[in-house]
């Protein structure tokens, strides 16, 4: 009875942060379920999944409303999500993924540094190297989305504000990206092994969507996002321990 309690109340707060900042939360989520006893692979990742979905697209129809995504970068980006995922979620079945956490977590406390210290590349900007930059990536990531059952927020978000975008703009295509990649992922894990209690989904389904929206909505009316950057920056570390924990013991 404690967890139809505890994450209700809990994944509300951690929607609403993550709203803010376009991710979806499957990388807190995924690790709590699996501490409160979920098994990690069959309930605990398609779990994380499906709240990630929710939240991720519950906030990107507000920032479609208020025009705040670059479709440009989101549709190569998500395409490209989608369509690695499936191989990420294959291979999430044979082999470890430790490996590939702890390489997230050094990117994420890059990432952290980078949006701290305000740096931002100056590329080559023609609308040909970009799409193929994007696609790139998102191919990479959909991957390991797939592999370590992530939605892929935690990096899309720093990666495009890295790459040249307003906060704002950074966290509201990375909702649309990271919704494809990861109704991909769930998709693919619930194919190769899920165990889903229906009463916990749709109790922490309805918390998460109440809680997306709170937090997307606040975003789009701020005027001064700056504050949210350092938010996310600490979040980002703080989701890089988490990951080294989970890799490591």
């Amino acid at each position: 009875m404690p967890i139809y309690l505890i994450v209700p109340v809990l994944f509300f707060s951690i929607s609403s942060l993550f709203s803010m900042l376009g991710i979806g939360g499957s990388v807190l989520y995924i690790p709590i379920l699996h501490w409160l006893g979920l098994d990690f692979q069959t309930e605990a990742i398609p779990m994380g999944l499906l709240l990630n979905i929710i939240s991720s697209s519950t906030a990107s129809l507000t920032y479609v409303k208020n025009k705040l995504v670059n479709w440009d970068a989101a549709i190569p980006f998500g395409l490209a999500m989608i369509l690695f995922a499936p191989l990420g979620a294959w291979l999430n079945m044979r082999v470890s993924p430790e490996p590939i956490m702890l390489a997230f977590s050094g990117f994420m406390v890059v990432s952290a540094v980078s949006m701290v210290v305000d740096w931002q590349s100056d590329w080559n900007k023609t609308p040909a190297f970009q799409r193929a930059t994007y696609f790139s990536a998102g191919s990479l990531l959909g991957f390991l989305s797939g592999l370590t059952g992530r939605g892929g927020g935690s990096t899309v978000m720093p990666l495009l504000y890295v790459m040249g975008m307003e906060l704002r703009v950074a966290a509201a295509t990375s909702a649309i990206v990271i919704t494809g990649g990861a109704i991909s992922s769930l998709l693919s894990h619930i194919a190769f092994a899920a165990r889903p209690d229906v009463f916990l989904w749709v109790l922490s389904g309805a918390s998460v969507f109440l809680g997306s929206r709170t937090g997307s909505l606040f975003m789009v009316r701020t005027s001064n996002p700056k504050g949210i950057k350092y938010i996310f920056s600490s979040l980002l570390v703080c989701v890089a321990v988490i990951l080294v924990f989970e890799s490591l013991f």
